[in-house]
């Protein structure tokens, strides 16, 4: 296979949740949104029951990764993983938890081995897999693990929420709000800028990523009036990123970063913690933004969504942030290439 045939992989997620779902509405609208390829990881009988239950006609083909390109028009490829119980659709189960993760590993490896250009993951849930003995706080971390396993070396993944208006990076991500001030560090914020930079130039073609980057408190700590943190930690961070030739501006306050003119004066928002890049990212374009995990040594894209248990098999979710990571891993590994 060449790599302009190489396809996506895409993980199952929980296969209780909306992943099969969307999964199967994407392939269905491969040629009205000109899709790439993708390569299902997951189980195949879970997704021909999903199918029956959405009453909707699709092809299903068990394929050797090497024939996705060839069988996609026709048939939504699928590399089968059991799940290893019964599922359905709404009612996640522990016993799930072993494909779950097994899809992921899949995808990951064929990565690795140069047989997929990229990963798209489908939500999973933390709390199932956590009973099962999941050893990390979530996908992005359990991604970040594989990938160091293969390089030898510890990697740090940057979450980044990325749509048609905005992209945004927390710097601190699933933490209380309360542990924030104290997990703020000048290096943790100049490695996560380093980071950002080095893939908005490798991954997005941005030769000049300008980074605005957020304060803590309001006002950005009003002179240390409202808070140390913006002066003493950020401040410092944002010098040295500068002195190393990176642009990056702040600390700004976060309540004025987001309207129309601001967001045309900087390519990234890097933001203090979860809410705050997220709110923002959400309103600004909740159907069309996409997860990208950057800091890996492989493209790996997600919906900007969770697993909606309540929604699956009712024929009411949407594959619209689906199917925009799938073309951002597109765009992602095609520009990935031509850099490297």
């Amino acid at each position: 296979m060449t790599d302009a045939l190489l396809p996506l992989a895409l993980s199952q997620g929980d296969p209780a949740g909306i992943g099969p779902d969307i999964a199967l509405q994407a392939w269905l609208r491969r040629d009205a949104l000109d899709l790439p390829p993708f390569l299902y990881i997951g189980d195949a009988e879970v997704l021909r029951v999903r199918a029956r239950q959405l009453e909707i006609d699709v092809r299903l083909q068990e394929v050797d990764v090497a024939e996705t390109a060839t069988v996609f028009g026709a048939a939504l490829p699928v590399f089968h993983i059991p799940t290893g119980t019964e599922v359905l659709a709404g009612s996640p189960h522990v016993a799930n938890a072993k494909g779950t993760i097994g899809a992921i590993e899949t995808a990951v490896q064929l990565c690795f081995e140069g047989k997929a250009r990229g990963v798209v993951t489908n939500p999973i849930a933390k709390s199932i897999l956590y009973e099962a003995g999941f050893g990390f706080p979530g996908h992005t971390e359990f991604l970040a693990d594989l990938a160091a396993r293969q390089v030898g070396h510890a990697v740090k993944p940057v979450m980044m929420l990325a749509g048609p208006k905005l992209r945004a990076v927390p710097v601190t991500i699933h933490i209380a709000i309360k542990d924030v001030p104290q997990a703020l560090t000048q290096a943790g914020i100049v490695e996560t800028c380093r980071i950002i930079a080095h893939d908005m130039r490798q991954r997005f073609g941005i030769e000049a990523p300008r980074l605005a980057v957020a304060g803590l408190n309001p006002h950005a700590g009003e002179g240390g009036a409202i808070g140390h943190e913006d002066d003493d930690i950020i401040h410092p961070a944002i010098r040295t990123l500068r002195d190393e030739g990176i642009d990056a501006f702040g600390p700004l306050p976060a309540d004025t970063m987001f309207h129309d003119e601001a967001r045309q004066r900087y390519d990234v928002a890097v933001c203090m913690y979860h809410d705050q890049a997220l709110i923002p990212a959400k309103a600004l374009g909740f159907d069309d933004s996409v997860n990208v995990t950057l800091g890996l040594p492989f493209v790996r894209t997600s919906p900007d969504h969770g697993t909606a248990f309540g929604l699956a098999g009712t024929g009411l979710a949407r594959e619209h942030s689906l199917v925009a990571a799938i073309r951002m891993a597109d765009q992602i590994s095609r520009i990935s290439k031509v850099q490297s």
